[in-house]
């Protein structure tokens, strides 16, 4: 069996390259490869896609959070709170504003934030949850709502993990009073290098990010804040105007290969549990093992790749350590020591995931998960989609 590869854009691209093309031939013509009409029409579809009044565009997802959180209002003396379990450009964009991170626990089956463990964190300084929508599902955006409002605090999205992805039949992007997104290229919406953008229904914080972006400056070139140079290319976003009608149908591929694992994976395997209210998008296939380590070692001699989202909780990170506070996050460390993902793409064949799934099940044939019986109740069923890829 031919290698199986961890993602393969190769394999999306081929289909629409004759689009891609012509999008990048237009961006040569116009020469506008700095903002320019190509980011002015993305920045309008994907604001209608999203359901949103507006939407920003800026050079990458760390940009979008750092300029998100600034742009409305977060700053020094500033707590937000950032769950534990995600990539640490959650926690380095709150460095950024000079506000403190507060790092939260996760839920065990979702690795999403447990809005129990932020209601415990809330504080005089707390100005912000930062809820990130991990591996392609919504959080528990209600029960999230609902407290933000008690306090009177401001809720977050980072949907870089989540394009598409809907809560309740709301997509992710207009449930917060603010949304960051990543456009790195594996993401389920990728560009051809960094991008990101910022999505929103208020006006004056677009504005404010639209200067924060653009070096603080206004449409009368004058700099009357001190901004970024983080503007999205016109090459990214032509390459994202052509991708962005494909969207929708990718999710549904993925979904379906999820589907495929699922049915096909033993039960000593623990899966991602999905929530009814956000049908998950899988921008990656998480497992988690006891042993994920040796496991990983072993699908790398069958020659398939993987990897590990993430292998430290963020308080545990050495740029980090002892620098923000931190409460219990228990199973945030438990997701970081036990989590393996598995190769999840549109235009993964069939024969490719069958070949994964019998080489999971062959290295894992016997193991037992740790506390599984004490854990059971948090699997999703087996078999719960019956999509074919």
């Amino acid at each position: 069996m031919p290698a199986v590869p961890f993602v393969d854009l190769a394999r999306q691209h081929e289909p629409i390259v004759d689009e891609l093309r012509t999008a990048f031939d237009r961006v040569l013509a116009s020469s506008a490869f700095i903002l320019g009409e190509e980011v002015d029409r993305f920045e309008i579809e994907f604001a209608a896609y999203c359901g949103v009044g507006h939407c920003v565009g800026v050079a990458s997802g760390t940009a979008a959070l750092t300029i998100m959180l600034q742009a409305a209002g977060i700053g020094p003396r500033d707590e937000v709170i950032v769950p534990a379990h995600t990539f640490i450009s959650n926690a380095l964009a709150v460095q950024h504003t000079g506000a403190v991170a507060v790092f939260v626990d996760v839920d065990y089956g979702t690795g999403l934030i447990d809005h129990e463990a932020v209601e415990a964190a809330i504080g005089p300084a707390t100005a912000a949850v930062l809820a990130v929508h991990l591996y392609g599902q919504v959080c528990d955006f209600e029960s999230l709502r609902a407290l933000a409002k008690r306090h009177g605090l401001l809720l977050l999205e980072d949907a870089s993990q989540a394009h598409g992805a809907t809560y309740r039949g709301v997509r992710a992007g207009r449930l917060g009073h603010a949304a960051a997104f990543s456009f790195y290229p594996s993401k389920n919406l990728g560009a051809f290098g960094d991008a990101g953008a910022i999505c929103t229904d208020d006006g004056a914080l677009a504005a404010r990010a639209r200067r924060l972006r653009d070096l603080g400056r206004g449409t009368d070139e004058v700099h009357r804040v001190r901004g970024y140079n983080e503007r999205l290319d016109g090459l990214q976003a032509a390459v994202l105007r052509v991708k962005l009608p494909y969207l929708d149908e990718w999710n549904e591929a993925r979904r379906a290969i999820a589907a495929e694992y699922g049915q096909g994976l033993e039960e000593s395997v623990e899966l991602l549990a999905e929530s009814p209210d956000s049908p998950c998008t899988y921008h990656v296939f998480p497992i988690r093992m006891a042993r994920r380590d040796q496991l990983r070692r072993d699908l790398g001699r069958e020659e398939i790749s993987t990897r590990v989202h993430y292998p430290l909780a963020l308080p545990d990170q050495p740029a980090l350590r002892n620098l923000y506070p931190s409460f219990p996050v228990a199973r945030a460390r438990d997701w970081a020591a036990r989590e393996l993902s598995l190769p999840i793409f549109p235009g993964l064949t069939r024969s490719e995931v069958g070949h994964v799934v019998s080489a999971v099940n062959k290295c894992t044939s016997g193991r037992r998960l740790h506390d599984r019986g004490a854990r059971a109740g948090h699997l999703p069923p087996r078999g719960h989609r019956a999509e074919t890829i």
